[in-house]
């Protein structure tokens, strides 16, 4: 018999009252795609109230300087903290909305309330250092929940996939040093906002915790699809994370007019299954989305949809053919940088 999935969802219509200037890319519009696919499921989730984070909250991540910034850039709005961050009056209260709903979803899904869950909200988030707002971003919102998860809910081992085009900077920063959270990212490179070569690998009591998976412009579902059978699944068995959360842009989408990457609505579901697989294997399940980038209706669209089905499917989900490394392919030479950099740390690294 099929198991029931509880699956939470986060979405509010305050998350549309940040803007930026008319045609930026990080506008209220984004959402309205992202309704679209979770309003398929509708009859099958179950809401979950977004509040404001507080202050405390905030500072698991970040400094009183920075919060403060926010707070004098959000009082002369509208004004901007980068060349691409701007902020109006809304904004400050909007960002606590989102850095809010990620601590109170990812709390219900590791206490066991939820079986998994999907926070829609904006800004987003990882490209907020501890010290600084940019590229859209002013908190970010994945590391202060994984810092409120591992001071709350006790838990020892975190692992955030990241497979935003852009690589999280923010997230890197904040826990390169820490080997508790193992933060996997793909992103194309070089890029905005040029960090996540493979042998940035961490440093001090988390080396070897951070894995970069670089991969150049043009990359497409076996990439992806290869990269995570063959790098993301051998790490996260070394690390067996207590639970797994995303960092869930779909500005990798062969539509998205930020990047040059081809993924398909096909990647997208075959790299959310091996993710729900992950963790139902690893952690009993725990899995929690939040959205990142994504900048056109479609990759939003199919991007959304492919998490909720991996999130809802009553069992694991069907997993992806095995895709063929072949040396001296795209393929080929990323997964080979990063067996360069820690393949001595986990011998299974880039097998299939």
């Amino acid at each position: 018999m099929a198991v029931t999935r509880h699956v939470g969802v986060v979405e509010d219509p305050r998350y549309h009252e940040h803007r930026a200037p008319p045609g930026h890319p990080e506008c209220p519009e984004r959402l309205r795609s992202v309704h679209e696919a979770i309003a398929e499921r509708e009859g099958e989730i179950e809401r979950i109230a977004a509040r404001p984070a507080e202050d405390d909250e905030l500072l698991l991540a970040h400094g009183l300087e920075h919060l403060a910034r926010v707070r004098a850039a959000v009082a002369r709005a509208p004004s901007r903290l980068d060349p691409d961050t701007y902020v109006c009056a809304e904004s400050l209260a909007t960002a606590r909305l989102a850095a809010g709903a990620a601590i109170d979803l990812c709390r219900a899904v590791a206490r066991g309330d939820l079986h998994g869950g999907f926070a829609a909200v904006r800004p987003p988030g990882h490209h907020a250092e501890p010290a600084r707002a940019m590229g859209f971003c002013l908190f970010n919102n994945v590391a202060i929940a994984a810092r409120a998860l591992r001071s709350s809910e006790r838990l020892d081992r975190i692992l955030i996939v990241d497979w935003d085009v852009h690589h999280g900077n923010g997230t890197q920063a904040l826990f390169e040093d820490d080997p508790s959270v193992l933060f996997f990212s793909t992103h194309q490179f070089p890029f905005y906002p040029g960090t996540g070569d493979a042998p940035e690998a961490g440093r001090g009591r988390g080396e070897g915790e951070t894995v970069n998976v670089p991969l150049p412009a043009g990359c497409s579902d076996p990439e992806y699809v290869g990269v995570f059978q063959r790098l993301l699944v051998p790490v996260a068995l070394r690390f067996r994370p207590e639970m797994i959360l995303v960092s869930a842009g779909f500005d990798a989408h062969r539509a998205d007019p930020l990047a040059s990457m081809e993924v398909t609505a096909s990647g997208f579901s075959a790299m959310a299954s091996m993710v729900r697989a992950l963790a139902d294997e690893l952690c009993g399940g725990r899995l929690a989305m939040v959205l990142e980038g994504g900048y056109a209706p479609e990759s939003l669209v199919e991007g959304t949809r492919a998490c909720m089905d991996a999130l809802l499917h009553a069992e694991t989900p069907p997993l992806p053919a095995s895709v063929e490394l072949v040396r001296g392919s795209n393929l080929g030479r990323v997964v080979d940088q990063v067996v360069s950099v820690h393949g001595r740390r986990n011998p299974r690294l880039g097998a299939s």
